[in-house]
């Protein structure tokens, strides 16, 4: 009887883990399909792009739309640009945002809950309720058509990225510091040599959402900047619309769509070990 029940079971397991596989695959394909439906236009001529019935593998594979692009539209410049100010936000705005969760989860100091609050409450403030504040305020120092719009704010933090690593400290033992106290450490030193190592696969994750954002931002580089020279990649892709008299080369969008995301799905493949580490660990933790 009782090797029935266990071979019952066995195929319930079984039926249960090919309907679960077979939705994961399903998901999986719906996902990576734009990506191959932008390849596959990427790779047409600019006719052949609204050929009916569409064509998923296209014949010839026109290569040489990945060489003309360059030649289209100032796409080495828009990457620079974007370069310079996401590695900026990310590399300054992670020292900044974890320095701010490392006070607010282990440090004592008046009203901090309500600081915190007050901080939170910003996120729920929407972009562009900001954008004319922002653009005179800017244009008072004079910082329109600059890098400095899109720079500098991402520098002084991220409240995304302090609300979840104070989250994530606040699950580390406050006995390392007192410990570290004993020993003679002050703030800066526990800080560092201590709950930052911790929380390495938490800070990955949270680079990887920052470094995305600063990336794929459009808005802001539209409002903010006018000159060609500072044109994020966002914003010299969108542009595409001005070199074409009729009709958009959607070929070349495609390609250069597809150049504008490969350093995001590098730095993700890179991190991705961390990227779950950090969310498994939080679940531990929760």
């Amino acid at each position: 009887m009782a090797g029935i029940i266990n071979k019952n079971q066995r195929k319930q397991n079984r039926a249960a883990d090919i309907i679960i596989f077979s939705v994961l695959s399903a998901g999986a394909v719906t996902m990576v399909f734009p990506f191959f439906w932008m390849l596959s236009t990427a790779l047409k001529d600019s006719k052949s792009v609204f050929a009916y019935p569409p064509t998923l593998i296209p014949y010839p594979l026109i290569w040489q739309n990945f060489i003309d692009i360059w030649k289209v539209v100032p796409l080495f410049n828009g990457l620079k640009n974007s370069f310079i100010v996401s590695s900026c936000v990310v590399l300054f705005g992670t020292v900044s945002s974890t320095m701010a969760a490392f006070s607010y989860s282990k440090l004592r100091f008046p009203c901090k809950n309500l600081f915190f609050m007050l901080l939170l409450s910003t996120m729920m403030i929407p972009f562009a309720v900001l954008l004319i504040p922002l653009f005179v305020m800017y244009s008072a120092v004079g910082w329109i058509d600059t890098l400095l719009p899109l720079i500098v704010p991402g520098m002084l933090g991220n409240v995304t990225m302090i609300f979840f690593l104070r989250q994530f400290m606040n699950g580390l033992p406050n006995e390392l510091m007192e410990s570290a106290k004993i020993d003679g450490c002050g703030y800066p030193r526990i800080y560092a040599g201590i709950y930052l190592p911790l929380c390495g696969p938490a800070i990955a994750a949270n680079v990887i959402l920052l470094f995305m954002a600063t990336w794929n931002d459009y808005l802001g580089p539209l409002i903010f900047t006018h000159s060609p020279s500072i044109a994020t990649v966002q914003v010299v892709i969108a542009s595409f619309n001005t070199f074409y008299k009729d009709q958009m080369n959607f070929a070349f969008v495609m390609a250069a769509s597809l150049i504008a995301i490969l350093p995001v799905l590098i730095l993700f493949i890179t991190c991705q070990k961390y990227f779950v580490d950090s969310f498994v660990m939080s679940g531990i933790k929760g």
